[in-house]
């Protein structure tokens, strides 16, 4: 019987989580690139260069490719699975961002008695455009590769 303590040796949920934390710890950077301010709640935060989404999941997929084999049906499940978060964080979830941004412009204007509509604004930083989607998968790529060189094979 398969021991629990087993998740801590296997390498593709290590290395999937790894892409997360990687890719969530390069927002921080790049937003005081691009902002010139420090925003630590990046780090937990949704949306942003680069997708921590497809990060995982690109990785989670490397991973299963190079532990179970490239030809391999839980590789092109993970494939699927990462081609699913990835069209959905730079579909869905960034129109969901968008209408955001309408309704708390709407929530701004509309006041009644001299308070707005709304006591908090929607979050408008859901999605990702198709750049940090693709920034994400690459973090995971790397980060996998990463992952295989310095702690699997090295």
């Amino acid at each position: 019987m398969p021991s629990i303590f087993g998740i801590f040796s296997n390498h593709v949920l290590i290395g999937a989580l790894a892409g997360w934390v990687v890719a969530q710890c390069l927002k921080i950077p790049i937003h005081y690139l691009v902002e010139r301010e420090w925003d630590w709640h990046r780090f937990h935060g949704s949306g942003g260069m680069p997708s921590s989404h497809s990060a995982m999941v690109t990785a989670a997929a490397v991973m299963s490719g190079f532990e179970c084999g490239f030809d391999h049906p839980l590789f092109a499940l993970a494939v699927a699975l990462a081609l699913i978060v990835m069209y959905d964080a730079a579909g869905v979830r960034r129109e969901t961002g968008r209408q955001a941004t309408v309704i708390n412009q709407i929530l701004r204007d509309v006041l009644i008695n001299g308070k707005p509509i709304s006591e908090g604004e929607l979050k408008e930083l859901v999605g990702h455009k198709p750049i940090e989607v693709a920034a994400g998968a690459l973090t995971g790529v790397v980060v996998a590769l990463g992952y295989l060189y310095f702690f699997v094979n090295g």
